[in-house]
């Protein structure tokens, strides 16, 4: 590395050095509370039908020794459909932020592993809502923001649909502002 390099300060070939760098803080805004009955419902089918199929194996199959490894995987069912309906929700809604401004997109998502992400408006290619069944039902949405990131595209999942359809608007508007490729 030359003395010119990274380390003091220049930020290496086609990377503008006259653009302010973003902000590093927390995003400010939470998920619709409505999201933690979106993710309860989305957490119960699976824990949920392996019960089901428990509870019947229980009832058809003979009582041999084996019925206490049928207890011990109905009990680790059960704890599975607790955890992942009551608790992991709750953690989610506390965990989970967004913000858009002028110059960025940032999210904030993971209970367990937590990640955060920046994407600069200049470099936003399409911003997307998507409403799945269960969350027409409970009128939220997903915005999908697609950048030219490896990473992916940033969604906030577990918005007022309204609210949704709103920040789709003005993403487009602002994104809009900027011309070029957004590569």
């Amino acid at each position: 590395m030359t003395a010119s390099g990274p380390r003091t300060g220049d930020p290496g070939p086609g990377i503008p050095t006259d653009a302010p760098p973003l902000p590093l803080r927390p995003p400010a805004n939470r998920v619709d509370p409505r999201a933690i009955w979106w993710w309860r419902l989305s957490a119960a089918p699976v824990p949920l039908v392996l019960l089901v199929g428990q509870v019947v194996a229980w009832f058809l199959l003979p009582a041999v020794p084996w019925h206490g490894v049928l207890i011990a995987t109905v009990v680790l069912t059960v704890l599975w459909l607790l955890v992942g309906t009551l608790v992991v929700p709750g953690l989610r809604y506390r965990l989970h932020r967004w913000e858009v401004t002028e110059d960025a997109v940032y999210t904030r998502s993971g209970w367990l592993v937590r990640e955060w992400r920046i994407a600069p408006i200049p470099r936003v290619q399409t911003v997307d809502t998507e409403h799945g069944p269960l969350q027409q039902a409970l009128r939220l949405a997903t915005v999908t923001v697609t950048t030219a990131s490896a990473r992916g595209p940033v969604r906030i999942a577990g918005l007022d649909a309204d609210a949704a359809a709103e920040l789709a608007r003005r993403l487009t508007e602002t994104t809009g502002r900027y011309s070029g490729d957004a590569t």
